[in-house]
C-alpha cells in the first residue's frame, strides 16, 4: 500500500515517512501543492497525509483538486492549525480525518490504518485463495493454520495478486505499489519475488499459484481440488 506525504518541513516529513514505512507502507514525499497534484495524477495512492501550510499555496488546494477529479483516496490532514473553523474547512473540503501538530507517530499510524479499514478500502479484510489466507491488518499469511514465512515485499506483492484473484496485474503496477519514487528497481526484482513466493506456496500446499503472462504481468490462480 502506498501513501503520499505532503509536508514541506523536512524533519516532520522524514518522521512521518519513517513511521509509515515501519508500518509496512510505501511512501512518497512532496513539499508543494504543485508537486503533490502532479504525483496524484501519476500514481493511484492508497492514502494521503496532508499538511496545509505549503510554500506555494494551501494544502486544501491539493485536497479540492483531488476530489474534483474523483479521486477517493482517504486523506488525513496533519497541521498546526487547531481552530475549530480550520477543522471544519478541512472536513468540508473532503478530508477524512484531522490531526493537529505536535502529534505522536503511534496515533498517526493508528489513524491512517483506521481510515484504510473503512468499507471498500485497503485494510481490515482477510483475503483467501485455495488454502491460503492473508490478514491485511495483521500482515500475516497462513496456509491452513500454518504461518507462511514471507518477506515484507513478498507479502505486499502476494496481497495485490490476491486482491485481483484470477486477473492479470501488470508488472509495472506491482512495481508502483511496492516501491516509492527514487527507489532503484532492477528489471528482475519482481520476477525474483514471484519465484520465491511460488516456491513457498508450492512447498506449503497452498492450492494456489502465480501464473506469468509473458511481457505483461502475473495473476494468482486457485488450483482444482483433487
Amino acid at each position: 500500500m502506498r501513501f503520499l506525504v505532503v509536508e514541506d518541513e523536512a524533519r516532520i516529513a522524514e518522521l512521518v515517512a519513517a513511521a509509515l514505512r515501519k508500518a509496512g507502507f510505501v511512501v512518497d514525499v512532496h513539499g508543494t501543492v504543485g508537486d503533490a497534484c502532479h504525483a496524484l495524477d501519476l500514481c493511484p495512492y492508497d492514502g494521503m497525509i496532508l499538511d496545509l501550510g505549503l510554500p506555494d499555496g494551501d494544502g486544501l488546494d491539493v485536497l479540492r483538486a483531488s476530489r474534483a477529479k474523483g479521486q477517493r483516496l482517504p486523506v488525513l490532514v496533519l497541521t498546526a492549525r487547531d481552530a475549530v473553523e480550520d477543522r471544519v474547512d478541512g472536513l468540508d473540503a473532503g478530508a477524512d480525518d484531522y490531526l493537529v501538530k505536535p502529534f505522536a507517530t503511534e496515533e498517526l499510524i493508528a489513524r491512517a490504518k483506521a481510515l484504510l479499514r473503512r468499507p471498500g478500502l485497503a485494510l481490515g479484510t482477510v483475503l483467501h485463495a485455495g488454502r491460503l489466507s492473508l490478514d491485511t491488518l495483521g500482515r500475516e499469511a497462513l496456509v491452513g493454520d500454518q504461518p507462511l514465512s514471507l518477506g515484507r515485499q513478498e507479502l505486499a506483492l502476494l496481497e495485490h495478486l490476491m486482491r485481483r484473484l484470477g486477473r492479470v496485474v501488470p508488472k509495472a503496477v506491482l512495481e508502483d505499489k511496492l516501491y516509492g519514487e527514487g527507489d532503484e528497481i532492477a528489471s528482475n526484482t519482481i520476477p525474483v519475488h514471484v519465484h520465491h513466493i511460488r516456491r513457498k506456496l508450492g512447498d506449503a500446499g497452498a492450492m494456489c499459484g502465480i501464473q506469468t503472462v509473458r511481457g505483461i504481468g502475473y495473476f494468482l490462480m486457485e488450483e482444482a481440488q483433487a
